[in-house]
C-alpha cells in the first residue's frame, strides 16, 4: 500500500497540479500543470519532481530544529 499523497517526500510532475499548491508550492504546482497539459501538445516540459512541504516539516522535526526556528521567528 502506498503513502498518502500528502505524506510523500517527493511528488512527480505527472502527479501534481494546481490544486496541490499547499503540498508543493505554486511554482511546482504550475510545472505539474504544464507537464500534464502541454507535453501532449508538443511543448517541451522536462519531467521532474517537487520536494513536498511535508518533507520540509519532517526534516525540521527530525533535525530537532523546529522549535528553535519558531522561537527565532517569534522574535521578529
Amino acid at each position: 500500500m502506498g503513502q498518502a499523497h500528502d505524506e510523500k517526500f517527493i511528488l512527480w510532475f505527472d502527479e501534481i497540479g494546481i490544486d496541490d499548491v499547499p503540498l508543493v508550492g505554486g511554482k511546482n504546482a504550475s510545472l505539474g500543470e504544464m507537464y500534464q497539459h502541454l507535453t501532449s501538445e508538443g511543448v517541451a516540459v522536462p519531467h521532474g519532481f517537487a520536494i513536498t512541504a511535508y518533507a520540509y516539516r519532517y526534516l525540521l522535526k527530525e533535525a530537532g530544529v523546529e522549535q528553535q526556528i519558531r522561537d527565532v521567528l517569534a522574535d521578529l
